[in-house]
């Protein structure tokens, strides 16, 4: 089969930046990696196989620089005509950071070392991070507001002291792993024998094992729980805004430092109030006389009602300005303001009235001046 061009290949254009390039291989080795790709991995053996060629040849500037002047010919004579060799690859740091920033691939290979390292048994480990929601009226958006959530979290078993053992007894080796807390695979693929070093299902990791289960965790060292938290929602935050609170998430094991609490805001909407940033925007619909005589009309706002002054002379579809009636700027006290789109209610009129309106406002509203006109007359 031709080679086709490594660029096509990474899908990028001649001009990507190197990080642009170690992105889109990031992205395609993660999706073509033949580990991932049970149901065809010859298929996804030569992918990858392209990919890596792609990468090793344009993630190295000299190398990436011949490539551009002369195209193949300047880069076959590395891989032979066999093409791509797992041998010549000179990129296994960034092969290691490929898959050890993948979820997948940190079970598979054992997770918390390098890639073909080992983790120490009993190593702590980071908590989860635990994403929550809370609804709040839109109020929220412009006083703020301290809801109080509750959190559903594992936390370490108090009757066994987390080790899951009863009454905190004593634990014995694994007889599985030997007290490593790992095991060690052989495991064949395209690029030869792998050995995979992962945590051992029995003791997870510990290098331990519970001789008599906790009756309260059964064995686990975690029990469930829920924990009230007071969230903190500042004046002006968006609609659909996350807030992070460092350290608030699930515990971590053996002493392991806790996740992150994640927490979206959703607000409810204000009937007839829109938002553009700090601007409210409503409209409000006026009868033609306060129109043309100008008056008072009430108007919804975000937290209540205010009444607007409609000047006499208002033409359709103005727009009125209340200040101080928006939203906040976030984490300020000072307001936006609420603009009011201003429609008009013309009615329907008889004989007599147009005769009066055509009185009131003189020739002009009865002959046509050639010029664009307005409710009120034609603009100068």
């Amino acid at each position: 089969m031709a080679k086709r061009d490594y660029y096509e290949v990474l899908g990028v254009p001649r001009t990507a930046s190197p990080d642009e390039i170690k992105s889109a291989y990031r992205k395609l080795a993660r999706l073509h990696h033949p580990d991932l790709n049970a149901a065809n991995p010859k298929a996804a053996e030569e992918r990858f196989k392209e990919l890596s060629e792609a990468y090793e040849v344009l993630a190295d500037p000299e190398k990436r620089r011949r490539y551009d002047a002369e195209g193949f010919a300047a880069v076959d004579s590395e891989f032979g005509p066999g093409g791509f060799s797992w041998n010549n690859f000179s990129h296994a740091g960034d092969l290691e950071d490929l898959l050890g920033s993948n979820p997948f691939f940190q079970q598979f290979f054992g997770g918390g070392g390098t890639l073909f390292g080992r983790r120490p048994p009993g190593a702590r480990a980071r908590g989860g991070d635990i994403e929550v929601s809370v609804r709040l009226p839109m109020a929220a958006a412009v006083s703020g507001a301290s809801p109080t959530l509750e959190i559903p979290r594992i936390d370490p078993c108090a009757d066994c002291r987390g080790n899951g053992a009863r009454n905190g007894t004593a634990l014995e080796t694994c007889r599985d792993c030997g007290g490593q807390g790992q095991v060690r695979r052989l495991q064949s693929s395209g690029f030869g024998q792998m050995i995979t070093i992962t945590e051992c299902p029995r003791c997870h990791g510990t290098g331990r094992r519970v001789i008599e289960a906790c009756p309260t965790c059964k064995g686990t060292g975690r029990v469930r729980s829920t924990r009230h938290i007071e969230v903190q929602i500042p004046p002006g935050i968006e609609n659909g805004a996350v807030l992070r609170l460092g350290g608030q998430g699930a515990e971590g094991s053996r002493g392991g430092p806790p996740g992150d609490l994640y927490v979206q805001v959703l607000l409810d909407p204000v009937p007839g109030i829109t938002r553009d940033g700090t601007t409210a925007l409503t409209e409000v619909t006026v009868p033609l006389a306060t129109a043309l005589l100008g008056g008072e009309v009430k108007v919804r706002t975000l937290t209540g009602e205010a009444v607007v002054h409609v000047p006499p002379g208002s033409q359709p579809e103005s727009r009125l300005r209340l200040r101080g009636e928006g939203f906040p700027h976030l984490r300020s006290s000072r307001r936006g303001d609420l603009m009011v789109l201003l429609h008009v209610d013309l009615p329907s009129l008889n004989g007599r009235q147009k005769e009066l309106i055509a009185e009131a406002l003189g020739t002009a509203a009865r002959k046509p001046t050639g010029r664009r006109g307005t409710l009120f007359g034609a603009r100068p």
